[in-house]
């Protein structure tokens, strides 16, 4: 008797911190003889990494076009991730990324998965998977600390700042908290209205109210407080929290990753700095230099001749 693969569909956000890790996921799992459907649009899907030749049969990297919005000047034809446009118009692809509830809908019923393992801002998956009735796994590719700063289903942090100071349910002492110069935008941008109707904490709080498990993309070496802190925060023990690892990718083959390396190899100990920004930060030339002439600096006790 011929027996039925275990069928898991994917639905991450359009970001690429969230699709490259949703991607390792899906190879892994993939590995380990799940059948995956991978969800995303045309332009995202066409900047994955390759699916490898031994699990193709396994993953299906899903097109489903990102419906156009009105008014072309709140979202550009061809704009389908966040790092496609300023930080100002993410709202508008979330309205788009919201139109796709429907095909999604339809794929859902026509192809009954076992499980739909989601990222934080689909939110209309909920009643799907409900209608439906398969269980959802929320995907966080944020860290346990992280989520469980900003996350409590029945605490809320009520302003600006309340987010200065670690919340009072991690129950352990924590360095975690913003500067005041950060803590009006972060409340802001995760509590606030915008044009999608819904705000970013609303949608988490519905996704991780009707899942069935959270997983993130950590290990306990790393957080194992703040992973026991969100398993007690989301259920007191009810809602399975694990961590499933880094995710890393592939070692890099390639011409350009040697290069690098040979560069690397030649400098002087001590002589290089490396300064990241992640991969949402679009520095202009005239920045990106100050911050190389700033660097130059790094460690000084005095400050450079003619700083003001």
């Amino acid at each position: 008797m011929a027996t039925t693969r275990l069928h898991m569909v994917m639905v991450p956000w359009s970001a690429f911190g969230h699709l490259i890790p949703f991607f390792q996921l899906a190879l892994q799992l993939a590995k380990a003889g799940i059948k995956v459907s991978f969800i995303s649009t045309p332009g995202n899907i066409k900047r994955l990494p390759n699916v490898p030749s031994n699990i193709a049969t396994l993953l299906d990297l899903l097109v489903f076009p990102l419906p156009n919005l009105d008014d072309e000047q709140q979202l550009p034809e061809g704009c389908e991730a966040t790092v496609d446009i300023p930080f100002e118009k993410i709202q508008y692809l979330k309205i788009a990324y919201d139109l796709l509830r429907q095909p999604v809908k339809q794929f859902v019923i026509d192809q009954k998965p076992d499980w739909i393992l989601i990222d934080v801002i689909p939110h209309w998956m909920v009643e799907i998977a409900q209608e439906q009735h398969i269980p959802l796994i929320n995907f966080s590719v944020f860290s346990a600390s992280v989520y469980s700063f900003f996350v409590n289903q029945t605490l809320t942090r009520s302003s600006p700042e309340s987010l200065m100071s670690p919340p009072e349910w991690f129950g352990f002492s924590s360095p975690l908290r913003y500067p005041k110069s950060l803590a009006t935008a972060m409340h802001e941008g995760f509590h606030g209205e915008n044009a999608s109707g819904i705000s970013d904490a609303d949608r988490v709080h519905k996704i991780l109210q009707a899942s069935k498990a959270v997983a993130f993309r950590t290990c306990p070496e790393y957080e194992a407080e703040y992973l026991n802190a969100f398993e007690k925060i989301t259920g007191n023990g009810s809602k399975p929290v694990f961590p499933i690892g880094l995710l890393l990718p592939e070692k890099p083959q390639g011409r350009q990753t040697g290069e690098i390396f040979r560069w690397l190899d030649v400098q002087k100990p001590n002589s290089v700095v490396f300064v990241g920004f992640g991969s949402e930060c679009k520095l202009s030339k005239e920045q990106t230099h100050e911050i190389a002439y700033g660097a130059v600096f790094m460690g000084t006790k005095e400050t450079p001749l003619g700083f003001q």
